[in-house]
C-alpha cells in the first residue's frame, strides 16, 4: 500500500516506496513550489498521466549522471566543432516544457497543463531552468530540470533535429553541477555515461549537494 496525501500532510520515509512498480511511494497532495522542492531535496519527484491522482516516486536504484562521467561520442564532437548551434539558458523555458510534451510516436504525455504551470512557477522563482539547442533562431532541442545547490534533476528533454537534445546535456555537464539526477534507466543515458546508484548512496549525496553554494 501507499500513502495517501492531503495537501498538507508529509511524505512518508522513502524506504517505504514499492518495488513494484519501483519506486512508487505516495499519491495525492498538490505542485505548490514548497511540496515540489521539499520533494526533490529527499530525492522524491511527481510522474503521473493526465486524470491520475499526482504520483509520488523515489526509485531504487535511481539513474544519475556525474559530469565527469560524460561520455560525448566522436561523432557529436564534430557536430560540435561545426558551430551550427548555439546554446541558450532559460529564454524559453515554457517553450522547452511545451516541446517536452509535445505526443511521439507511439506515447503519449505526462507534462500536463498542471506540471507545466507549477514548474513555470519555480521557474520564475529562479529553481526550474531550461538548457536550449538553437539554430538559425530557431529552437530545435533542449532540456529542463531543477537546480538546487550543486544538484540539477532532469525531467524531460527534446530534439526537433538530430543531436539537439544532446548538444544540450553536452552543455548542462559544462556546468559546475556536482550530480544529474536522471531519474529512471534508459540506454539513450546510459550511451553517455549515466548509470544506476542505490537510492541510499543518492539520498547521502544529494543530501550534501543541495545545500552547497553553485560556485564552490
Amino acid at each position: 500500500m501507499i500513502s495517501c496525501l492531503s495537501n498538507s500532510s508529509p511524505f512518508p520515509p522513502v524506504s517505504q516506496a514499492l518495488t513494484e512498480p519501483n519506486g512508487l511511494l505516495a499519491a495525492g497532495g498538490s505542485l505548490t513550489p514548497e511540496r515540489l522542492l521539499y520533494a526533490y531535496r529527499h530525492g522524491i519527484f511527481p510522474w503521473f498521466n493526465p486524470g491520475e491522482p499526482i504520483l509520488w516516486w523515489s526509485p531504487d536504484p535511481r539513474m544519475v549522471l556525474l559530469p565527469a562521467e560524460f561520455k560525448c561520442s566522436n561523432s557529436l564532437s564534430k557536430i560540435l566543432r561545426r558551430g551550427e548551434f548555439e546554446i541558450r539558458m532559460n529564454t524559453s523555458f515554457e517553450q522547452v516544457m511545451r516541446a517536452c510534451a509535445a505526443p511521439r510516436e507511439g506515447q503519449g504525455t505526462w507534462i500536463s497543463e498542471e506540471m507545466i504551470s507549477a514548474y513555470c512557477t519555480l521557474h520564475q522563482m529562479g529553481y526550474a531552468q531550461s538548457i536550449e539547442t538553437w539554430r538559425e533562431d530557431k529552437l530545435v532541442g533542449g532540456l529542463y530540470g531543477i537546480s538546487l545547490g550543486q544538484m540539477f534533476y532532469g525531467e524531460s528533454m527534446f530534439s526537433a533535429v538530430s543531436n539537439a537534445s544532446k548538444i544540450a546535456l553536452t552543455y548542462l555537464c559544462g556546468l559546475p553541477y556536482s550530480m544529474i539526477d536522471c531519474q529512471m534507466h534508459t540506454p539513450h543515458l546510459a550511451s553517455m555515461g549515466a548509470r544506476l546508484m542505490s537510492r541510499n548512496e543518492f539520498i547521502a549525496k544529494l543530501s550534501v549537494l543541495v545545500d552547497l553554494n553553485i560556485a564552490s
